[in-house]
């Protein structure tokens, strides 16, 4: 399983691209959730979160096996 990268922009095997905000608890079980920010216009919203075990599996349909979201673009550290 990949690490989690907040600020980095990842790539949901669906094609839409998502950029990592940070990751919160669900107030009642406590489960970790990831907060993204879709990078397209989505009528549905721009704000969503999904359980950080599900950001981080494969999946595998019948034309795709692989992560459910790859990094794109990492952050920088800054350095040249």
């Amino acid at each position: 399983m990949q690490d989690l990268q907040i600020g980095a922009t990842y790539g949901h095997y669906k094609d839409k691209l998502y950029k990592v905000l940070g990751t919160v608890r669900h107030s009642e079980t406590r489960e970790e959730l990831v907060l993204y920010e879709a990078l397209y216009q989505n009528p549905l919203g721009n704000l969503w979160v999904r359980p950080k075990t599900m950001f981080l599996e494969v999946v595998s349909t019948p034309t795709y096996q692989g992560p459910r979201f790859r990094l794109e673009q990492p952050v920088s550290d800054g350095r040249a």
